[in-house]
């Protein structure tokens, strides 16, 4: 591996980059999930900042961790992330 020196620290490079490997169904239904829910954490921000998102997220990790339900259907399961304002 080559090293590259910057300002007095020694890096590490690699000397290229991992093969980029094909993948499976699980990790291809992983990946759509992680982009519907950047989606979501982005109308999030939009419409009521970094905190709210992060917060809900959280709180969403920790009814998972407890298994609490995720969701209250008695609102009709409208899609507020649609509704989002800049802010």
């Amino acid at each position: 591996m080559g090293k590259i020196e910057i300002n007095g620290a020694e890096t590490v490079v690699p000397p290229h980059a991992p093969p980029k490997m094909e993948l499976n169904e699980e990790d291809r239904s992983k990946d759509a999930f992680f982009g519907q829910l950047a989606e979501i954490a982005e109308a999030m921000i939009a419409r009521h900042g970094k905190e709210f998102a992060m917060g809900t997220l959280l709180l969403s990790a920790k009814f998972i961790a407890e298994g609490k339900p995720l969701s209250n259907r008695q609102d009709g399961g409208h899609d507020n992330s649609r509704d989002a304002k800049p802010a």
